[in-house]
């Protein structure tokens, strides 16, 4: 899996590519929980664009809670978007639409944390 790293009118924006499965999780966790933790410093907020990722396993859900539990604790903004449809089952079956919020692109995200 594959990631870059931008930001958009003062939101970070994460972009996995691929697959986020039991081998590529926890380098994804540690890169996710270091911009989290920039962000916070920054008075920024995070944004996790899904529009490339075609596969989420436990593993992968548990990088997902790992930076929700970080966002929260650095009281920093953190939203999921461009979820595919199978990944978007993953995530409701889960629970984490009441852990993590959820939007439908990134305009929406970034309309959420204030930056549009």
């Amino acid at each position: 899996m594959e990631c870059t790293i931008n930001k958009v009118m003062g939101v970070v924006v994460v972009e996995p590519v691929g697959r986020l499965d039991f081998d590529s999780a926890k380098q994804f966790e540690d890169q996710l929980v270091a911009e989290i933790i920039s962000a916070a410093v920054a008075g920024a907020g995070v944004a996790i664009d899904c529009s490339a990722l075609g596969y989420v396993s436990s593993a992968g859900l548990r990088a997902f809670l790992v930076a929700a539990r970080t966002a929260k604790s650095k009281a920093t903004k953190l939203a999921v978007c461009g979820l595919s449809a199978g990944v978007q089952d993953v995530f409701e079956m889960s629970g984490f639409g009441r852990i993590i919020t959820i939007l439908s692109d990134r305009d929406a995200v970034l309309a959420e944390m204030g930056a549009s």
